[in-house]
């Protein structure tokens, strides 16, 4: 039942998305949440790695490197192009280089597993580019857009080690000594972290919902052709570098997945509403694509038996 219910997660963001623009006074007093519940989520993703999982960058650095480096240079400067060429407003734009600028997405591990990718090095990946953010994230969007916005790098730094890293290495913690005592509850922190992330989605579209009146249909092209182009460099240019089918599939699921959520947590407060509304619609949009493209991948190697 709970497996269902976080399998389900696209159907329950567009639902509560839904709801949240129909009646955003039921969501949008909220906003202050969003920190917190994003440190919920972490927790939850923290709650399930241990010490092993970091011990595949000693064995396959060279992956390890590549998958990092093309999340932390591809998607932030893709973002940055099309906000360019789609002439985005200012803080929408300081919104996508911000989506670009995070780390994997929480949810790329599950999305892995079903496209029949190397879940341990999805894992590892997701890990390191989690743990490189609060120096990367900050650092990035100022590259890019801190000469059209003031970007506090030192401020946003602190958030991230807050929000991030400190729930994160709690729950690794936690795991590590109380492993056999949390196992039986251990299934339920993929459907707490869905649950938050859907309210959290919920509150950016009630805060966001006159600009979604406005300027939502640019935001949706540029979310998606962010997404499409994030897949389709991962895995072409992981199979220009040599990789397996395996791996590749792996490398484009981590480079196309953000955390959507930690930019919307960190748009919120050092920017504006306005410029969460891509990592919110990036959240729904990028469970969708890469379960599609799970789908995708998985039945056409049912039928190839590679």
């Amino acid at each position: 039942m709970i497996r269902k219910f976080t399998s389900l997660f696209p159907l329950w963001a567009i639902i509560f998305s839904i709801i949240a623009f129909a009646y955003p006074a039921a969501f949008s007093p909220y906003k202050d949440a969003i920190t917190p519940l994003l440190g919920v989520v972490m927790f939850g993703m923290g709650i399930t790695l241990s010490a092993n999982d970091f011990l595949l960058v000693l064995k396959r650095p060279g992956v390890i490197v590549l998958g990092t480096a093309m999340q932390y240079i591809l998607m932030p400067l893709i973002a940055f192009i099309l906000s360019y060429i789609l002439n985005l407003p200012v803080e929408i734009m300081a919104g996508m280089v911000l989506l670009g600028s995070c780390p994997g997405g929480t949810a790329s591990n599950v999305i892995c597993y079903l496209a029949k990718g190397d879940v341990a090095l999805s894992i590892t990946l997701t890990s390191v580019s989690t743990l490189l953010a609060f120096i990367l994230t900050p650092a990035l969007t100022w590259l890019y857009i801190g000469q059209a916005v003031p970007v506090e790098i030192g401020s946003m730094m602190i958030s991230i080690v807050k929000i991030v890293l400190v729930p994160v290495a709690l729950g690794i913690i936690i795991n590590t000594l109380f492993d056999t005592h949390i196992e039986r509850f251990r299934h339920a922190f993929p459907a707490l972290s869905v649950a938050t992330i859907v309210l959290i989605i919920a509150i950016i579209i009630a805060l966001n919902k006159d600009n979604i009146l406005i300027a939502g249909k640019m935001v949706i092209v540029a979310v998606i052709l962010h997404n499409g182009f994030g897949f389709a460099s991962g895995y072409l240019i992981s199979k220009t570098l040599g990789l397996d089918e395996k791996d590749a599939r792996t490398l484009a699921i981590e480079v196309g997945m953000q955390n959507s959520g930690l930019s919307v947590a960190l748009a919120v407060k050092y920017f504006s509403p306005l410029a969460a509304l891509p990592g919110a619609l990036f959240s729904i949009w990028h469970n969708i694509m890469g379960s599609a493209l799970a789908a995708y991948w998985s039945s056409n190697e049912d039928k190839t038996g590679l």
